[in-house]
C-alpha cells in the first residue's frame, strides 16, 4: 500500500488554538495548485527544476502576497531563484527595502534603545526555507512549494499568524545544477554545504548577499539522509561551536526542537535528535546563520529512500510548523535579536570570549576556551606579496558586516600574540588593518579571525579549523590589551583581479584516477582552481589517454586526490610505462595525496609514504618553507597546511623537501584545530621536489586546494605548475635536488623503497575513522561487527584506531553506517578518542 500520513488527533486534543496542523485551511481558489500548473500533486512524483520555478512564476502572477526574484547564476548559468512571501501591502519595492533597511538596523549594537523597540514593534520577522542544496536531495524543495502555496493561497488563522508577523523567504534550490544532473555536488563538485564562510561559488556568494539584505531570525536547510524511516530535527548533539549565543541555541532547541517533537509525535513520525548533525564547522547552512546572523539555524534530514510522497510531506509539517511558531511573539524575537548584538558588542569590549560547553548528558569538555582577553585581531599588510591575499581577506570580513578600520599611525602592542606564537612587544606598522571584538559581529570576527576553535568534544561531523588568516597565509595576530588606535574605517576591497596568466604557460594535462567521491571533488576544485581563478588551459585526461601517447605535447601533468590503485589499474602496464617515459624525458609531475601515492608506486618519486597514527580530522598545520625554492614565490618562510588523515610522507634525501612540518618539540610547531598524537608528523615532509631523467616531479603529502578556499598553498601549487623547469632553476642559482638516473644505486634502492611504501597503504578510500582507549578496542570491535562494519585495525601506545570502509565516499549525512555508528557509539560505554566522518 502506498504511505499516507497519519491522520491527526481531533481538535480539542490540540495544546491551543488554530494549531498549524489542524486548522481547516480555508483557500482562494484564485491561487493555482500546483496540480492545476504541473498536471501533478506536490509529492506525487519529485518536480523538476524547470517545473518548480513555473510554479512559482504562476502563483506570483496571481498572487500580490509573492514576490519573486534571481538571486545568482549558477557556473552552468541556471538561474537560483527565491520566493518573499507577506501581507500584500509589505510586497512592494519599497516596502521591502524598508522592512530589509529596519532589520538591518537592528544588527547594530549601538541603536539607541527607543530605536530598536520602535523597530521590533513595527518590522516582521524574517524567516527562511533553503531546500536542495545537495542536488539529489530532492525533497526539501518540493516541500517549500506546499508552503508556498499554502502562504499565497489560504485565507485561515494558521496562516493569517505567520502573514501577519513575518515574511517568509523560499529558495526551492539552491544547487540548481545538482539538481538536474541529480548530483550531491554542483558543477565543479564542490559540496556547497561546506561552502558557506568562504563563498567561492556563485550559488552560495549571492546567497548570502542576499542574507545580509534580508538577515533570518530562523533559517531551515532542508536535507536528505542515508538513516532509513526516519526525520533529524534538533537539538544538535555535541560539539557546538563556542561563539554560538545562548539565545540562539534556546531558539534552536526550545522554540523549534521542543514543538517539531510534539508535532511528530502526535503524528507518528519516526525522528531522532541529538545525533550525528553537529553545529560547529562555519561552513553549513546552520552554522553559518546561527553564528554569522544570530539566527536559528537548522539543519532537518529526511530519509532519502522513503517515497517521494513521505519525503515531501514530513518536511512540510517540519517547515509548516516551524515558520507558526517562529511567527510568535514578534515583537520579543527582534527585540531578543538585538540584544545579541549589543551583547556581543559589550564582550568584545572586555574581551570575553564565549566557554566551550557540552550539552549532551555523560559528554565532558575535552578543551577549554583560553581565558585570556580577545579585544583586537590585526592582519599586517607590510608585506608586497601578500597584498592580493590580505585584500582577499578583508574583503571576507567586509562582507559579512565587520567593521575593519586600518592604523594612521604605529601601534604598539605590548601582548601581540602572532598566530601560533607566545605573546611579545611588537610595534605594528600604518597601514595594519584593525579589527576591534567591540562590534555586533564580534562572534563572526572570532569564527574567522581565531587562532583555533578550540574543538568541545572529539566527534566531527566535518573539519576543525577554518580560520582565515591561516588558509590565506597571511601575518596576523591578536591582543587583550584596551588599546585606542589612530585608525580610518578601511576603504571596501573589490573582489579579486585573477592573475594573467603568462605568454609562455606551459600546456596542462589533468588525470582523475577514478570516479570515488574524493577523486571527483579533488578534481573538480582543480578545474574550479585553474579555469575561474587562473584562466588556464588544460586537457583532461584519461587513463587511456595516457596509454595511447595523449602525454605528447603536454608539459605538465596534474594528478589530484583518488584511488591511486584504481589509477594504475586502469593504466596498465602501456600507460604507466608512457607516464614513466614522459616524466624521464622532460615532463613535470605534479600530484597530490592518491596523485602521490602514484607517482610513489610508478618510481617517480622517491617520497616514503606511511599511514598516520595521529588523529587529525582536518586542521591546519604551520609548515617551513625553503625559500630558496622556485616552489617558494610569494610565500614566505611558513605556510598552514590543511592536513586531514593524509599520509605521512619522508624524504629519501633532506634536499628534496620544499615545505616540512617542523620538528615536533620546535616553537614553529603549532595545529589550529583538533590533534591528536601529532607529533608523528614533526620533522616529515610536506611537498618534495625532485628531478626524474631530464624531467621532475613536485608531490604533496596534502591537498594544496581543499575546497578551494587554501589560498595559501594554492601558491604552492601555482609555483608548481608555473614555476621554471629543473634546467631554469640551476640556471638561476636556485635548488634543483637530483633524482633519476645517477652512476650509484641508491636512487634506484630509494624508489624500491618508495613503491614498497606506497604499497603498504591502506586501500580504503575515505574511511571513517574510530580511535579509542586500549581498554575500550574490545567493546569497539563488537559495536563493529554488530553493525556489521569492515575495518582495519591500528594499535599504537594509548590507542587503538579503525578505519571503516566507506567504498563511496559517503558523507555523513549520505552514509548510514556512519549514523547507525555515530548512535551506537553515544550510547555505549566505548571511551571514544576521536570519532570521524568524512
Amino acid at each position: 500500500m502506498p504511505w499516507k500520513p497519519a491522520a491527526a488527533p481531533p481538535a480539542q486534543a490540540q495544546p491551543y488554538v488554530c494549531d498549524p496542523l489542524t486548522t481547516e485551511p480555508v483557500v482562494d481558489d484564485a491561487v493555482p495548485t500546483a496540480d492545476e500548473v504541473l498536471g501533478f500533486a506536490l509529492g506525487e512524483r519529485e518536480v523538476t527544476l524547470d517545473e518548480a520555478y513555473r510554479y512559482l512564476d504562476e502563483v506570483a502572477a496571481v498572487s500580490s502576497r509573492v514576490v519573486t526574484g534571481t538571486m545568482a547564476r549558477t557556473q552552468e548559468g541556471r538561474r537560483v531563484r527565491y520566493a518573499m512571501i507577506g501581507r500584500s501591502e509589505r510586497m512592494t519595492s519599497s516596502a521591502l527595502a524598508r522592512v530589509s533597511r529596519r532589520v538591518r538596523l537592528l544588527r547594530r549594537a549601538s541603536l539607541p534603545d527607543a530605536r530598536a523597540g520602535l523597530i521590533a514593534a513595527t518590522t516582521p520577522t524574517i524567516l527562511w526555507i533553503a531546500g536542495n542544496i545537495h542536488g539529489n536531495e530532492e525533497s526539501g524543495a518540493d516541500a517549500s512549494l506546499r508552503v508556498l502555496y499554502e502562504l499565497a493561497a489560504r485565507q485561515d488563522c494558521a496562516a493569517a499568524r505567520i502573514l501577519d508577523n513575518a515574511i517568509v523567504v523560499i529558495v526551492p534550490s539552491q544547487n540548481p545544477d545538482g539538481r538536474v544532473a541529480d548530483t550531491r555536488r554542483n558543477a565543479y563538485d564542490f559540496d556547497l554545504n561546506r561552502d558557506w564562510f568562504a563563498r567561492t561559488q556563485p550559488e552560495t556568494d549571492a546567497k548570502v548577499q542576499f542574507l545580509r539584505r534580508f538577515p533570518p531570525q530562523m533559517f531551515i536547510d532542508a536535507h536528505e539522509m542515508g538513516r532509513p524511516n526516519s526525520y533529524f530535527f534538533p537539538p544538535n548533539p555535541d560539539p557546538i561551536y563556542h561563539e554560538i549565543t545562548s539565545t540562539s541555541l534556546d531558539w534552536i532547541n526550545d522554540r523549534y526542537g521542543r514543538p517539531l517533537a510534539r508535532a511528530f509525535d502526535r503524528l507518528d513520525i519516526p525522528y531522532f535528535t541529538t545525533d550525528i548533525y553537529d553545529l560547529f564547522y562555519m561552513g553549513y547552512g546552520d552554522t553559518v546563520p546561527t553564528t554569522g546572523f544570530s539566527a536559528a539555524g537548522m539543519t532537518y534530514e529526511k530519509s532519502a529512500g522513503d517515497p517521494i510522497e513521505r519525503r515531501t510531506f514530513e518536511h512540510y509539517v517540519a517547515m509548516w510548523v516551524s515558520l507558526s511558531h517562529g511567527a510568535e511573539d514578534r515583537i520579543s524575537t527582534l527585540a531578543r535579536w538585538h540584544e545579541t548584538y549589543r551583547r556581543a558588542a559589550r564582550q568584545g569590549a572586555a574581551g570575553v570570549l564565549e566557554p566551550n560547553e557540552v550539552f549532551q548528558a555523560g559528554n565532558e569538555v575535552s578543551n577549554r576556551v583560553p581565558d585570556r582577553p580577545v579585544r583586537h585581531y590585526f592582519l599586517r599588510a607590510d608585506d608586497p606579496a601578500k597584498t592580493a591575499e590580505v585584500q582577499a581577506l578583508v574583503r571576507r570580513l567586509q562582507r559579512m558586516d565587520i567593521t575593519v578600520q586600518q592604523l594612521r599611525e604605529p601601534l604598539r602592542v605590548s601582548d601581540y600574540r602572532a598566530y601560533g606564537r607566545p605573546p611579545t612587544d611588537t610595534v605594528l606598522p600604518a597601514g595594519t588593518y584593525w579589527v576591534s571584538m567591540d562590534q555586533g559581529q564580534k562572534h563572526w570576527v572570532q569564527a574567522m579571525l581565531n587562532e583555533d576553535t578550540y574543538v568541545p568534544f572529539p566527534y566531527f561531523y566535518d573539519v576543525t579549523a577554518w580560520s582565515g588568516p591561516l588558509l590565506f597565509n597571511v601575518d596576523g595576530g591578536a591582543s587583550g590589551e584596551q588599546l585606542r588606535p589612530v585608525a580610518v574605517r578601511a576603504p571596501v576591497q573589490p573582489p579579486a583581479v585573477a592573475p594573467t596568466p603568462p605568454d609562455d604557460a606551459p600546456t596542462l594535462g589533468l588525470l582523475q584516477l577514478s570516479d570515488n567521491s574524493s577523486a571527483q571533488q579533488s578534481s573538480g576544485w582543480l578545474r574550479w582552481l585553474l579555469t575561474e581563478r587562473w584562466g588556464l588551459a588544460y586537457a583532461d585526461l584519461t587513463a587511456q589517454d595516457v596509454a595511447d601517447g595523449g602525454l605528447e605535447g603536454i608539459d605538465v601533468l596534474l594528478v589530484p586526490n583518488g584511488d591511486a590503485f584504481t589509477g594504475l589499474r586502469e593504466l596498465g602496464p602501456t600507460g604507466s610505462q608512457q607516464l614513466r617515459d614522459w616524466v624521464r624525458q622532460g615532463g613535470r609531475y605534479v600530484g597530490w595525496q592518491g596523485g602521490t601515492v602514484l607517482a610513489a608506486v610508478l618510481g617517480v618519486t622517491t617520497a616514503r609514504l606511511s599511514e598516520p597514527t595521529s588523529d587529525i580530522p582536518g586542521s591546519l598545520l604551520r609548515v617551513t618553507v625553503d625559500e630558496r625554492a622556485p616552489l617558494a614565490d610569494g610565500v614566505g618562510p611558513f605556510a598552514w597546511t590543511f592536513y586531514a588523515y593524509d599520509p605521512v610522507m619522508t624524504a629519501s634525501d633532506p634536499d628534496s623537501v620544499m615545505v616540512g612540518f617542523p620538528p615536533a618539540d620546535s616553537q614553529d610547531f603549532f595545529v589550529s584545530g583538533f590533534a591528536r598524537g601529532e607529533d608523528q608528523l614533526g620533522g616529515t615532509a610536506a611537498v618534495i621536489a625532485e628531478t626524474v631523467g631530464d624531467g621532475s616531479s613536485v608531490v604533496f603529502s596534502f591537498e594544496p586546494n581543499f575546497r578551494g578556499f587554501t589560498d595559501g598553498t594554492q601558491k604552492f601549487l601555482r609555483n608548481s605548475v608555473l614555476g621554471p623547469s629543473a634546467d631554469e632553476q640551476g640556471a638561476a642559482g636556485s635548488r634543483a635536488p637530483a633524482f633519476g638516473d645517477p652512476p650509484a644505486g641508491l636512487a634506484r634502492q630509494e624508489v624500491r623503497r618508495a613503491r614498497a611504501a606506497a604499497r603498504d597503504l591502506s586501500r580504503l578510500q575515505a574511511p571513517i575513522r574510530l580511535s579509542v582507549t586500549p581498554d575500550s578496542a574490545a567493546a569497539a570491535r563488537r559495536l563493529l561487527e554488530e553493525t556489521g562494519a569492515t575495518y582495519e585495525t591500528q594499535i599504537t601506545p594509548g590507542r587503538v584506531s579503525f578505519r571503516i570502509a566507506n567504498p563511496e565516499g559517503l558523507a555523513a549525512e549520505e552514509s548510514a553506517l556512519a549514523l547507525e555508528l555515530s548512535e551506537a557509539l553515544r550510547a555505549s560505554q566505548v571511551d571514544v578518542m576521536a570519532f570521524s566522518v568524512p
